[in-house]
């Protein structure tokens, strides 16, 4: 179970920190072109989010490869959790694909679950 948990905790920081990242080096008029839900929101907003994405991301992996806090990585996915939930209500009333936002929010559930010792 250990190896499971650590393989989705590797996959899901690796994409939220590409997809943070970018939400945080590119300028909203530029990620708006691939993007379209970053024209309705501010440029603080993006930023901000992407930060969060990037922030989850180390979290899923520092706090139990550390041993320091282990307890901040499950809370890292809940977090994650929740904004993948928002990510799939924002593709769903764009009618765009939701399947990547709830497969990533999924595995952050497995990812959760099994660190909080319920799986």
């Amino acid at each position: 179970m250990n190896v499971s948990l650590w393989i989705a905790q590797g996959l899901v920081a690796l994409a939220m920190l590409a997809a943070g990242g970018l939400k945080v080096a590119t300028p909203r008029v530029k990620l708006a072109e691939k993007l379209k839900w970053a024209a309705t929101w501010s440029d603080a907003n993006v930023k901000l989010l992407g930060l969060a994405e990037a922030l989850g991301a180390v979290g899923l992996i520092m706090p139990w490869l550390t041993g320091i806090a282990p307890v901040l990585t499950p809370v890292a996915a809940v977090a994650l959790t929740v904004i993948m939930g928002g990510a799939v209500k924002t593709h769903v009333d764009r009618k765009e694909p939701l399947v990547p936002p709830a497969v990533l929010g999924a595995l952050c559930v497995f990812i959760a679950l099994g660190r909080f010792g319920v799986l």
